[in-house]
């Protein structure tokens, strides 16, 4: 995951780039309006949404937004689109592993776009189950480390069912089952220790290691397809040295 997490620790980073959060908060808040619709509009019986917000509030989208989408999810206010999940498989450059998780109200434009950004930068569309098999879908919750040691994050969810916690430089990762989530996270804020985000992801179970030309080439490509409106998130099974990474970042 080391890879793949480095690479969203430094988006992280660059998303405070105006160009790119219009995209963010539209996505935010598509999340939140799916949550909503799926477990209804309070948050204390919904820990989806609960997520769902505390991530948008960590970047800055405006209250009003957020709770207009909540509205609109929930079905208390007029304009909500229905969204569908859709999974795509595929093979980047240096034959990574992508899965791309849309949330769209239109299936053939995100299936469109998709297939355009994998084809023009070096990747290849795959049949439904051909990839997805090498990830497992893992609970990750991402801490700011502050003055924080690992120890104080272990000892705060080990109890929840967290099954490792791993440095990434600036913030540290907590894995955990997808069904354990809801508890690490409580965990956590039980502890007063302050979280960024808290996600069931794609967690990849083997890896590609790759150089600084093959990093630039699968960087390129998630840019690209995370572009795309209906994209909401791309997990790929590739792992870069902190070198390559500065190298990259360069």
């Amino acid at each position: 995951m080391s890879g793949h997490s480095k690479w969203a620790t430094t988006k992280h980073k660059k998303a405070v780039i105006d160009a790119k959060r219009g995209k963010l908060f539209a996505k935010l808040i598509k999340n939140i309006e799916v949550a909503a619709r799926m477990g209804g509009a309070d948050i204390d019986g919904n820990p989806t949404l609960f997520d769902a917000i505390q991530k948008a509030k960590k970047q800055s989208v405006p209250n009003k937004n957020i709770d207009s989408a909540v509205k609109r999810g929930a079905g208390l206010e007029a304009g909500g689109a229905d969204y569908e999940t859709i999974m795509y498989e595929g093979y980047g450059p240096n034959g990574v592993a992508v899965l791309i998780e849309c949330l769209t109200d239109n299936r053939n434009r995100a299936a469109s776009d998709v297939r355009v950004a994998m084809t023009r930068n070096g990747g290849s569309m795959a049949d439904p189950g051909s990839v997805s098999y090498l990830f497992n879908r893992k609970g990750v919750v991402i801490v700011p480390k502050g003055e924080l040691s690992e120890d104080d994050v272990l000892g705060a969810v080990l109890d929840a069912g967290a099954e490792e916690v791993n440095d990434l430089g600036e913030s540290f990762e907590v894995l955990s089952e997808a069904t354990d989530l809801v508890a690490v996270r409580t965990a956590l804020q039980e502890a007063g220790i302050d979280y960024d985000s808290a996600d069931a992801n794609f967690v990849p179970t083997m890896q590609v290691e790759l150089d600084e030309e093959g990093a630039r080439k699968i960087f390129k490509l998630i840019d690209a397809l995370e572009d795309s409106d209906d994209v909401q998130n791309v997990f790929a099974n590739f792992d870069v040295s902190d070198e390559v990474m500065a190298s990259v970042d360069a």
